[in-house]
């Protein structure tokens, strides 16, 4: 069709559209300049130090007021120069290195399909928890939520409820496919059913003897193919697994909260976790749209070990008495969204 067109424009049966001068879509100048404002305003909101959104409502604004020609010159040039601005090493940094995180020597280079996971077990339905089976939940896994009792149990099903609701009322999801993803979900107060699950996840409160007596529980309850995963953030997992036999299936899975809208998670092996537990787990991370990144067992995996001096050089201002609200607005301002 486009070829015929083509041709018709060049033997005159059709009107060459000189798209380029076409102006009957523009508002008038003044409108055009308070739309131009307006998007400025929101892309500063948006990302504060960020140069090109800014650069591209600059040529946008060249093309209307001086003419396509202009605008065409103008974004030729901005764009050589922001080429070579850090910002954009930066962004292609970021852009491979996320692809690079699928590929993990000593686990994904060695030839290893992952395994099914055909149902998920979490225990704790607390802010993690919830999150977390909300995550899995919305990507079809059947999920048991386990709670040690009744109250703590509906608390955190009321919990996944809001934050499949909060989708709906924005649009994102049907009542139908609510219902749906609230009908994968199971409550539980003992281990009974965990002889049918291929994944726990524990997120419990950062307690070592409490998490290790979970995992000697799940040791028990749990078929011997189960992966017996922990979302600390903080403790030793060789220290979580310390009275287990099952040293080579326990592995980090660290999610960030909100845990069903942060994009991040931390994949944390020990010296002993098998490479089949890490592949199992970078697709489970891939299946659930999460970024998976697999570190190592040390303090602060990855994010907290990069977020340690961050903390520690505000608290050094509050020691020499700065102003915390003043600390807190310059995190924020720098674009650190918790401050």
């Amino acid at each position: 069709t486009a070829r015929r067109w083509a041709l018709d424009i060049c033997e005159l049966r059709k009107p060459w559209i000189k798209s380029l001068y076409k102006t009957d879509k523009l508002e008038p100048l003044g409108e055009a300049r308070e739309i131009l404002k307006f998007a400025r305003a929101q892309a500063r909101k948006q990302a504060a130090n960020l140069e090109h959104p800014i650069i591209c409502i600059d040529v946008i604004e060249e093309g209307i007021v001086s003419g396509p020609r202009a605008g065409l010159w103008k974004e030729a040039n901005a764009f050589q120069g922001l080429l070579f601005s850090d910002t954009c090493k930066s962004l292609l940094h970021v852009f491979f290195s996320q692809r690079a995180t699928s590929k993990v020597p000593g686990a994904t280079d060695l030839g290893l399909m992952p395994r099914k996971i055909r149902k998920v077990a979490i225990l704790g339905g607390g802010l993690m928890g919830s999150g977390i089976a909300t995550a899995m939940i919305l990507s079809n896994y059947p999920v048991l939520l386990k709670e040690v009792n009744e109250k703590f149990l509906n608390a955190g099903i009321d919990r996944i409820k809001a934050n499949l609701q909060s989708r709906v009322r924005k649009g994102k999801m049907t009542e139908e496919r609510y219902e749906k993803a609230l009908s994968l979900l199971t409550g539980t107060l003992g281990y009974e059913k965990f002889k049918e699950v291929d994944l726990v996840i524990e997120a419990v409160i950062e307690n070592v003897k409490l998490k290790q007596q979970i995992f000697a529980d799940l040791e028990k309850y749990c078929p011997s193919h189960c992966i017996l995963a922990t979302n600390t953030s903080t403790i030793d997992l060789n220290l979580i697994g310390e009275k287990t036999k099952s040293q080579d299936r326990i592995v980090g899975a660290h999610f960030f909260s909100p845990a069903h809208v942060m994009p991040l998670l931390e994949i944390v092996r020990t010296q002993h976790t098998s490479a089949q537990v890490v592949v199992d787990l970078l697709d489970v991370g891939k299946r659930i749209k999460k970024t998976p990144i697999v570190v190592g067992n040390c303090t602060g995996f990855a994010v907290n070990r990069m977020f340690f001096p961050y903390t520690q050089s505000a608290l050094l201002f509050v020691d020499y008495g700065m102003d915390v609200y003043k600390i807190d607005r310059a995190c924020t301002k720098f674009g650190m969204p918790m401050g």
